[in-house]
């Protein structure tokens, strides 16, 4: 039998995926780190690896009549593969669902009880050397909204749900969902916000999600609430929520995603006091990567069986087929 041939889109910096070598005598695993290499690679491949899930490579070299039938994104976001020679065609593409959820969720349980008890500002009474008492909030019986009520969504819901808090989600459909007390359709997200003690992005992009929290988003958001963005940069415009903490409107925000990466060092919203930010690495527990190759090498397995793929994602919407 021919080995198959799977090529690794890698940044340049970026070290090996793991346990890939256990695809040994099924497959002939190849590198590819520049444009040139992945040009020279794409011809003979049939089974594509892609770790960045920014790149913009494909689109630049992209053969015709590229032999490709499989590509798979070891991350969750997948926008940047929907070049149209993958979109218009049988490519079959998957994504990493599942291996980032339970990291992500634990990161937003954790920032919504920092705003909860007031952590930042004890962090900032503890340089100043300050004795400040004051009173803080309980989760229980706050509302969270989640804008996306997919895999990664519902993890977040579980945990929240566990706590006390009341939950409900959002999704391109309304649905039932025992992980929510109820799932909305995404077109009645403006009339949820105004309720909500926090709102939370966990959504894909989409053409549906680029930009969806502007300034009149934000408007209808409930004073005193937070947002707590894990989804995408793009779904939020940052000059508007800037303009929502400053503003006060919003008691903070927890930023994980941005809508450039990295967020410039003189970007305002490093010095805003009521906004935690982190370096798009919510879901980056230790041992994130060798989980990511177990599963590549999981669903390689079902594909030279025939079987149908783990996560298929529809290029149409950018959502995991089976969510």
């Amino acid at each position: 039998m021919t080995e198959t041939v799977v090529t690794v889109l890698l940044a340049e910096d970026e070290p090996s995926l793991p346990g890939l070598e256990a695809l040994a005598g099924q497959a002939r695993v190849q590198e590819a780190r520049t444009p040139e290499q992945l040009k020279a690679a794409l011809p003979d491949t049939e089974v594509l690896v892609v770790t960045d899930f920014r790149t913009d490579v494909l689109a630049q070299v992209w053969p015709d009549n590229c032999p490709v039938r499989w590509v798979h994104a070891t991350s969750a976001g997948v926008d940047a593969l929907m070049i149209d020679p993958i979109r218009n065609s049988d490519i079959v593409v998957t994504n990493a669902r599942g291996i980032f959820d339970r990291g992500i969720a634990e990161y937003v349980l954790g920032a919504v009880l920092m705003f909860a008890k007031d952590t930042l500002t004890n962090l900032s009474l503890k340089r100043e050397h300050r004795w400040q008492h004051r009173e803080t909030r309980l989760l229980r019986d706050s509302l969270a909204v989640i804008v996306g009520a997919g895999s990664i969504g519902r993890e977040v819901a579980r945990l929240l749900g566990a706590l006390g808090v009341n939950v409900v989600g959002t999704a391109r459909h309304a649905r039932d969902d025992a992980a929510f007390d109820k799932v909305y359709a995404q077109d009645d997200l403006p009339g949820l916000l105004g309720e909500a003690d926090y709102v939370i992005i966990t959504a894909p992009l989409t053409p549906d999600t680029e930009g969806l929290f502007d300034e009149p988003q934000f408007q209808r958001m409930k004073a005193g609430s937070v947002l707590v963005n894990v989804g995408r940069g793009p779904i939020v415009r940052t000059d508007a929520l800037l303009a929502a903490l400053q503003s006060g409107h919003l008691a903070g925000a927890a930023l994980d995603v941005f809508e450039q990466e990295p967020l410039p060092a003189d970007h305002p919203l490093w010095d805003q006091p009521n906004a935690m930010l982190s370096a798009h690495m919510a879901g980056d527990f230790i041992g994130w990567r060798a989980a990511l190759g177990q599963q590549f090498v999981d669903n390689f397995e079902r594909w030279q069986q025939g079987e149908a793929l783990a996560n298929p994602v529809s290029k149409e919407h950018g959502y995991v087929s089976n969510a």
